[in-house]
């Protein structure tokens, strides 16, 4: 199955941005999925409130458009759970609940933005892509990432080990800023293909594991015990700091 473009342009973050639609309505949650990927993104779907907040702390994902009235945990509940967690992912709610009191509680739960429904398709998505557009200059203009001896500068796209510049290739980069970006998270190997090679790769996870080799060639003390690449037994591979 195809993976995606492999020559999709990555800005600071690894490989294309996905979304989580948490929605119980099967038809409006599959319409969702199908224009956002018609946008170039990936995109998870949950049906239920128990799905989604595993999604969402599981895969990390650029943004989530959530409703509220779900079986099992509700939108409230995964949005406490989320902030709780210091989890930032901007959050869009979508609901049929319009009430003031509704868009209130959802604001100071830490919801970005509050559709209601019925809505109109072209807002919606101008709002999600406006979300995105402003994290992503916030990605690019945050500073310097720092472990031990290592300095990852996301706006220029360099590394640095004890103050000297460390020669990456693309993918390399990516890898690492998707692992730095999320310190003490265990990501799989088919994750870490999606989010830095995308869907149109036709590779193996083997070559996750070649590119984590390499980087604790040219990052770790001692790449046979890595200080900060670690192998997370059975899942894949986090960044410790």
């Amino acid at each position: 199955m195809k993976r995606g473009d492999p020559e999709a342009p990555a800005a600071p973050e690894a490989g294309k941005e996905t979304l989580l639609v948490v929605e119980d309505d099967r038809s409006l949650r599959e319409g969702l999925a199908m224009n956002f990927q018609l946008r170039g993104y990936r995109v998870l779907t949950a049906a239920d409130g128990e799905t989604g907040v595993r999604l969402a702390f599981d895969d990390r994902p650029d943004l989530i458009v959530l409703d509220l009235m779900l079986p099992g945990l509700d939108g409230f509940e995964i949005l406490t759970q989320l902030r709780e967690k210091e989890i930032d992912v901007p959050v869009l709610i979508l609901s049929a609940r319009g009430q003031v009191s509704d868009k209130v509680d959802g604001f100071r739960l830490g919801a970005d933005d509050y559709v209601t429904k019925p809505f109109q398709l072209p807002e919606l998505v101008a709002r999600v892509e406006g979300m995105l557009r402003r994290r992503r200059r916030q990605r690019a203009t945050q500073g310097t990432i720092t472990f031990g001896e290592i300095a990852l500068d996301p706006a220029g796209r360099t590394v640095q080990r004890s103050g000297r510049e460390v020669a990456l290739l693309a993918k390399e980069f990516d890898l690492l800023y998707l692992l730095a970006s999320n310190p003490g998270h265990p990501f799989g190997r088919e994750t870490i293909l999606d989010r830095v090679w995308g869907w149109g790769f036709d590779g193996t996870t083997r070559t996750v594991d070649n590119y984590i080799l390499a980087l604790r060639q040219k990052l770790e003390v001692d790449p046979s015990r890595p200080r900060h690449i670690k192998t997370v037994r059975q899942v894949g591979y986090r960044l410790d700091f």
